[in-house]
């Protein structure tokens, strides 16, 4: 069986399954009480890894964390992601990894999320205007500083995290990567050569409909749900591998999170396995799309 931990960066120890937050809404009144509520249910649940991000809200989601769950637990992991602004010509959200803007933004992260440290912060997307020299080097100097702990990266191929770890050391990679979207498998076999953590952003995709009866069978098989299913075969894909299933839904959240105690048999897990033999699915869609 599976260790259900990793440590990321080889010392911070999260639960292999673990909280995507960006789904969680962060209006007013009952619907931000709904969220909280999610937010609270997955940390007494066990999980120890939730993911968020400047861009949800241009901090927003970083707040409600805090707000629902500071004094955080000892064990708790809250990673956010900087990068992206509203910079665009018109105020639209668009890649920018200047070094002022990750600097202002860390400072906002920890702000919002109360906290003297980022123990992991991860670059959303590699700016392409920006030498990544620049914005590694900024991350590296917010380390020697004190107010980051581990860098992560996100959407990135092989070459682009080859050239990052020669600049800082790599502690995670948040690509997106499912049953049915593996257009990543070089990054992950790169990642777990490395010992990084691999976070799969996505982590559920519906697919075609041969393909939802092929999921659907084996989990009628089990006596569980297609995303299950897809979650189970992501954590018995590979060690580093830390999916990060988002919902604004406790039933939903619940759902997701029995996923770990789902065991695939040796022959479903061939079947799963040439599902996506078939083609990437979901390959198709833009790779620096910034909304995840």
């Amino acid at each position: 069986m599976a260790a259900d931990t990793f440590r990321i960066g080889g010392t911070l120890e999260v639960g292999r399954l673990g909280f995507g937050a960006m789904h969680l809404p962060t209006g007013t009144g009952p619907e931000r009480d709904a969220a909280r509520a999610v937010a609270r249910r997955a940390v007494e649940l066990g999980v120890t890894l939730i993911d968020t991000a400047h861009l949800y809200g241009g901090g927003a989601n970083e707040e409600l964390l805090a707000e629902a769950l500071h004094p955080y637990p000892d064990d708790l992991l809250i990673t956010t992601k900087v990068g992206v602004a509203r910079t665009g010509p018109g105020g639209e959200w668009k890649l920018d990894a200047r070094p002022a803007v990750l600097r202002e933004q860390v400072d906002q992260a920890l702000r919002r999320l109360r906290v003297e440290r980022l123990e992991l912060l991860q670059l959303h997307r590699i700016d392409p205007d920006t030498p990544m020299a620049d914005q590694l080097g900024t991350l590296r100097e917010l380390q020697d500083e004190g107010k980051v702990g581990m860098i992560g990266l996100s959407e990135v191929d092989v070459h682009e995290l080859g050239r990052a770890r020669e600049l800082v050391e790599v502690a995670s990679v948040q690509n997106r990567y499912n049953l049915l979207d593996r257009a990543h498998e070089p990054v992950l076999a790169a990642c777990e050569a490395a010992g990084i953590a691999f976070l799969p952003w996505r982590p559920v995709a519906s697919g075609s409909s041969e393909t939802r009866e092929e999921v659907a069978a084996v989990a009628a098989e089990l006596g569980a749900t297609g995303s299950q299913v897809a979650l189970a075969w992501l954590l018995g894909r590979s060690p580093v591998m830390l999916p990060i299933p988002g919902t604004g839904r406790v039933e939903h959240l619940e759902e997701n999170l029995a996923a770990a105690d789902l065991q695939l048999t040796p022959a479903q897990r061939e079947r799963l396995d040439g599902i996506g033999a078939t083609g990437h699915l979901d390959a198709r869609a833009p790779r620096h799309r910034p909304g995840s």
